[in-house]
């Protein structure tokens, strides 16, 4: 039987994605364009595959049967085909979906922005949340490039490269009433403060933390992102425990300082890792290379 090849990735996109018109989106097609491909799909692989639901689509007991074939099917092929092309990274026109988490977006990002600027202006990237469940972010299936920040309990078609680890501050503001050049264990615990949520894994390793030093910490006010962080903190007696190079970001703002925290926390690892069926692909090497040598520079 023939297959047309074109439609594989459509549907690993509806199998993740679960609604028609996110997987257009993610694909750059057309509604109607993707309801046009589904429809050949149906036809191809002989079953409805997908189940209108009110919230979006739900594959059939046949799609979930399929879909890891299907995806291996495509890696096999990526490393067929991508391992014999030649990447120049100055004149190269492609688009790479990464998912990194709140503490990369803020601190790595940009400056991964600027460096493919200088060199690889044609480079666009498309960033997708990266929450706790790495299936969503699209990476264990490879239709994303990669996940960058914090990777536990990876399966086994993904590779992780340890790219550096990160330790933790305090900030408080500028001319705080109680806190001079240092903070104490007594002060840590009596004062409110300030919790960033999420990122999911990286807020997991700030409990652990704390627990395992057997410090309490009052948490008074809870934002969604760090750079809600120096405002909250400015305008009040709080304080925020964050990572270092974020508490880096936020230190040239004078009405913030930052601190050493009153016991060692311990460090957690940033991480970068991406399906097998990107280990040959050299555009992707060398986006991979970047991200190292980035972290490297702004670490």
């Amino acid at each position: 039987m023939r297959y047309d090849l074109n439609l594989l990735p459509i549907f690993i996109a509806l199998m993740e994605e679960r609604s028609v018109t996110r997987a257009a989106e993610r694909l750059g097609m057309t509604q109607p364009a993707l309801s046009n491909a589904l429809a050949r799909l149906r036809l191809m692989l002989k079953d409805q595959l997908f189940i209108r639901e009110r919230y979006g689509i739900q594959p059939t007991p046949i799609a979930l049967e399929l879909a890891p074939g299907i995806a291996d099917a495509l890696a096999s092929l990526d490393d067929a085909v991508l391992g014999q092309q030649d990447f120049d990274p100055a004149s190269a026109q492609r688009l790479f979906t990464i998912a990194p988490n709140g503490y990369v977006e803020f601190v790595i990002v940009p400056a991964l922005v600027a460096r493919l600027a200088e060199v690889a202006p044609g480079i666009r990237l498309r960033l997708t949340p990266y929450g706790n469940d790495l299936a969503e972010t699209g990476v264990v299936s490879g239709t994303t490039a990669m996940v960058l920040g914090r990777i536990t309990d990876p399966p086994d078609n993904l590779v992780v490269q340890h790219l550096m680890d990160e330790s933790l501050q305090c900030v408080v503001r500028t001319g705080h009433p109680l806190i001079g050049d240092s903070i104490s264990r007594d002060q840590f615990e009596a004062m409110k403060h300030v919790n960033v949520v999420p990122p999911g894994r990286l807020r997991a390793g700030l409990f652990q933390a704390l627990a395992q030093r057997s410090l309490k910490r009052e948490v008074a006010l809870s934002v969604t992102n760090f750079f809600a962080v120096a405002e909250m903190v400015a305008a009040t007696d709080y304080i925020a425990t964050l990572p270092r190079l974020i508490c880096r970001r936020l230190a040239i703002d004078p009405r913030v300082k930052v601190l050493p925290p009153p016991a060692d926390l311990g460090t957690f690892p940033v991480e970068m890792a991406w399906h097998v069926r990107y280990r040959h692909d050299p555009a992707h090497r060398w986006l991979r290379r970047v991200v190292a040598d980035t972290i490297a520079a702004v670490s």
